[in-house]
């Protein structure tokens, strides 16, 4: 799935240059679950940014499926994320004046699909999250929890190979997090995309089958043959 080489990511910072990435090197499979876990400014969710096609290293590889996206043309790279690459964000990104159908339905314009293949296929998705209820309902309708609920399905409508969540639960308060977190966690054992995540909880990162620490763009990957 993907296979990253010598990943570095520098920027600027007035007359200096700060490494956010340090020649990563990291190999994650076809429907592996992988957290990344580290302090703020550590390189989290820059990591995140190259597995997703929405920042290229400085130097080396980021490849996914033969294909290295580092180096891939933008136009290609951008059908890549439409067709194989779900994101969910901490701050949900709903279109505020969307309802929560029109917004999962955003994910699948890009593909061509008409409309009512979009609507039935957008439905499904909200009521595999549990919001079928909710299908008309503008994101100020509906709690936090709600809302990253529409991101998921959004993120999984168009049914990714890579399904990538950057603080999924980070607006969340504890019960909302364990809640998202369960509605996650079914959907990759339903659908098995390749799941990465990027959290600050511990609490999370205990759980996870592969943990990523990442600090001053260097990552260590640790296995939790006990995790769940």
């Amino acid at each position: 799935m993907y296979q990253l080489t010598g990943v570095t990511k520098q920027y600027r910072r007035g007359k200096d240059t700060v490494d956010a990435l340090a020649g990563v090197d990291l190999a994650i499979g076809d429907g592996d679950r992988l957290v990344i876990q580290g302090p703020t400014g550590g390189g989290k969710s820059t990591l995140l940014q190259m597995l997703g096609g929405l920042d290229r290293p400085t130097a080396g590889s980021v490849v996914l499926d033969g294909v290295d996206l580092a180096t891939l043309p933008e136009a290609r790279l951008t059908k890549v994320r439409a067709e194989s690459i779900g994101f969910v964000f901490q701050s949900f990104n709903l279109v505020p004046t969307l309802s929560a159908l029109e917004n999962v339905e955003t994910a699948l314009v890009p593909l061509g699909l008409k409309g009512a293949e979009r609507r039935e296929r957008a439905a499904e998705a909200l009521r595999s999250v549990g919001l079928g209820e909710r299908l008309r309902h503008l994101p100020a309708e509906l709690s936090g929890g709600q809302q990253q609920r529409v991101a998921i399905a959004r993120a999984l409508v168009k049914n990714p190979k890579v399904l990538l969540a950057d603080e999924p639960t980070g607006n969340l308060d504890e019960s909302m997090r364990d809640e998202i977190m369960d509605v996650l966690e079914e959907l990759w054992k339903e659908h098995g995309p390749t799941f990465v995540m990027v959290t600050h909880d511990s609490a999370i990162a205990r759980k996870a089958p592969r943990l990523a620490t990442i600090s001053q763009g260097r990552i260590t990957v640790t296995e939790n043959a006990s995790a769940a």
